[in-house]
Formats: structure tokens, sequence, C-alpha cells
């Protein structure tokens, strides 16, 4: 396995366009349009439907919920078969059910029960995709161009989600209500004919399993592994933590911005596209970004913290523009540790494993999402919307503390403690 600093100089690898990784890359901006699209349109609809801070938030905990239930199963059915079909097979189907869904908000019959099923449906399917497509990469780019791969990647998904869907989603409204889900609905196929055109340019499956492996004994094997990796426990344990104040934030965030702030759907999304805004920057930065502080480990504490401390004045300024800004400070802090924590995860898993071993993560790192959107729900609802915010940085700041022995290891050139 690799050391914490490695892939740090990734910027440097020249990473192809053409064949796999552009296709990928296109599959998943599209997507990631389409989501955007949703992403607004949905807290939307749902406050048009309740006033309940508590049953807007159920609908960000019904779309977190199938990683707990869903997630490690996902994880291993990814290693078995081939990723590239089980990704345009989920997306297809994704569609199908988007489309439903945008005919039932034009027939007027969508309610929250509905809303609900539908966040709930969508993750579940999105368990086996999203663990499919981490360890895809690895097949369709080299590993050395990872780093690379992974900001153009998330980059691209929010210049196509933020600069394009996010505006463009109000306007889509205003034509109806069941618009943008529609449009969703056609991003989802889009993304499945081009993830199905790379057939021929990545391995047909992963190495079968032995004849006596079961799928419960594949799970506990990744599990392990994650475990025994000090590195990659740390940061579990440390994005797990900031993900409940994560769930809280975004489970009000729409309260927030139309009722603390007194914004409309433009201000709504304005914020989100500042945000948006900060996390291109933040992808296409990157890498410089990490070179400048010396390496990965010199360069999350200080994006863990000032992520913190913009939470800090989000909850406490209120101003809309302010607001917006701040989020773009986030999104770029934001931005910079997703890239480092996904490359991280893929040097530091065996190829053969790292459906498994990502699918292990994400549940525990996603564990108490459901729960922070809940208690960002009653948070709200008892002591006003901002408070979701700083109950976001109090829990921010304890996950980044939690990797402090971790980084300073790693800064001081000694190799991270690993079990084999």
């Amino acid at each position: 396995m690799t050391s914490m600093g490695a892939g740090s100089a990734a910027g440097a690898v020249t990473l192809a366009w053409r064949g796999g990784f552009g296709r990928l890359w296109t599959a998943a901006a599209v997507s990631r349009f389409g989501d955007a699209l949703r992403g607004t349109a949905l807290p939307l609809l749902a406050f048009s439907l309740t006033d309940s801070p508590m049953l807007i938030s159920l609908v960000t905990a019904c779309g977190l919920l199938p990683w707990l239930f869903f997630g490690l199963l996902g994880g291993a059915v990814a290693d078995r078969v081939d990723r590239r079909r089980a990704m345009w097979v989920v997306d297809v189907l994704r569609g199908l059910l988007m489309a439903g869904f945008a005919l039932a908000v034009a027939l007027g019959a969508a309610g929250i029960g509905l809303l609900l099923a539908l966040a709930f449906a969508l993750t579940t399917f999105q368990t086996l995709f999203d663990n499919a497509a981490t360890a895809l990469l690895p097949a369709v780019v080299p590993r050395e161009a990872l780093s690379v791969a992974n900001a153009r990647l998330l980059t691209g998904q929010e210049v196509l989600g933020r600069f394009v869907g996010g505006p463009v989603a109000p306007p889509l409204i205003a034509l109806g209500a069941a618009v943008p889900f529609a449009a969703d609905a056609v991003t989802y196929l889009v993304a499945a004919a081009l993830v199905a055109s790379l057939r021929g340019t990545t391995p047909a499956r992963p190495a079968a399993a032995p004849a006596a492996s079961t799928l419960r004994r594949e799970i506990a094997e990744g599990a392990r592994v994650l475990w025994r990796d000090r590195v990659l426990r740390s940061f579990c344990v440390s994005v797990a933590l900031g993900n409940v104040g994560i769930g809280a934030l975004i489970a009000t965030l729409v309260v927030m911005v139309k009722g603390w702030l007194g914004a409309g759907d433009f201000g709504y999304a304005a914020v989100t596209t500042g945000y948006g805004i900060g996390m291109v920057a933040g992808g296409l930065l990157a890498g410089r970004v990490t070179a400048a502080a010396g390496g990965p480990a010199r360069t999350l504490l200080p994006a863990g913290l000032l992520q913190t401390a913009v939470l800090v004045a989000f909850g406490t300024l209120r101003s809309l523009w302010v607001a917006a800004a701040l989020l773009g400070l986030f999104g770029f802090a934001s931005m910079v540790w997703n890239v480092l924590e996904t490359t991280l995860l893929q040097q530091r898993s065996p190829a053969a494993m790292l459906g498994r071993i990502s699918a292990a993560f994400r549940t525990v790192s996603l564990a108490g999402t459901p729960l922070g959107a809940l208690l960002g729900g009653a948070a709200a609802a008892a002591w006003g919307a901002n408070v979701p915010a700083l109950l976001a940085a109090a829990l921010l700041g304890l996950g980044v503390v939690t990797l402090i022995p971790v980084l300073q290891s790693a800064d001081s050139g000694q190799t991270p403690h690993t079990v084999p």
C-alpha cells in the first residue's frame, strides 16, 4: 500500500480524454446535471407541500438510509459483477423511475409520501452504482493519474450541476413542476448509453470469487481491510462525524434560506450556485493547493478547519449574498478534501476489493447522516433555522481533530501503521 503522500505529484501526469475516461467523464457530468435539477426542484416541491422542517428533513433522511441497509451489499456485488454493466443498468432503472415520478407530479399525484419513497429508491440503486464507479475508474486511467482523474470528474460534475443545472432549475420549474424531473430522467438514460459504450475498454468483470466464498464473507473481508488500515480507518471516523453535521445542514438548507434569510427560489439557487463555484475552483486548483501546502497531510487539516470556520459564519451572518460567498469558500475546501480522500481510498485498496472497501467506507461514514438530517429538522424547529449550520460546524471540527495524530505522523515522514 502507498504512503500518505502518494499521488501528490499527480498533477504532472497527462490524462488522455479520448477513450474510456472521456466517455466516463461525460456520463458523470450529464448525470450530475440531472441530479442538480432534481436536487433543486425536490426541496422546493417538498416546501410547497408542507411547512414542517421535520417532514422536509425526512426527505433527506430517506435519501440516506439505504446506505445503512444496502451499502455493504452494493460493494460486494460491485466486486463480483461487470462494473460497467452494473452502472448502465442502474442508470436505466433510475431513468424509468424518474420518468414515472415526473408523470405523477404532472398529474398532481405527488405527495410527501411519494417524495420519501423516491428518495429511498434512488439511493438504493446508488449504493451499487457509486461503489461500481469508484472501482471502475482505476481500470480506466493509470494509477498515477487517479488524483487528476478524480479532480476532473468532480469538477466536471460541479460545472454542469451548479453552473448549468442549478440556475436552470427555477426556469424549468416555472414551465411546470414536472419538467425538471422529466429532464433528470433523460440524463440518466443518456449517461447509461455512454457507460454502456465503454465495452472493450475495461475488464469485463473482476476476478471470480472462490466457489466457497459468500457475499457475507466477502463483505466482512472488505470491512476488516478498512479497519486494519490506520489511515483509512481514521478518515472514515472523521468523515462520519462530519457527515452527521452535513446531514443536518443539507436537510434544512431550504428552510434556512427561504425562512431565516427570507429569500425566494432565486435566493436558494444563488446559495447553491455559490457553493458550486467554490467546488469547481477547488477541483481546478486541488493539485496546486496540495503542492503549495507541501502534500496531502498539510492540506487536509487547513481544508477541514476552513470548512468549520465558514459554517460558523454561515450560521451567524444573516445576509443572502454573504451566505452565497461563504458557501463558495466551503465548497472550495470541500472539493480539495474530497479529491484527496477519494484518491487515497483508491490507492490504498487492493483492486479486487475496492468495491467492498469503498462500500464499507461509505456505509460507516454515512451512517450518522440520516440521524443528522433528523437532528437538523428538530434543531431548526426548536431553536431556529440557522442552528443546524452551527451544529454542522461543531461536528466537522470534531472530525478534523480526530485526524490530527494521523496527519502529524504522515507530516513527520513516518509510514502510517497498517496491519496486513
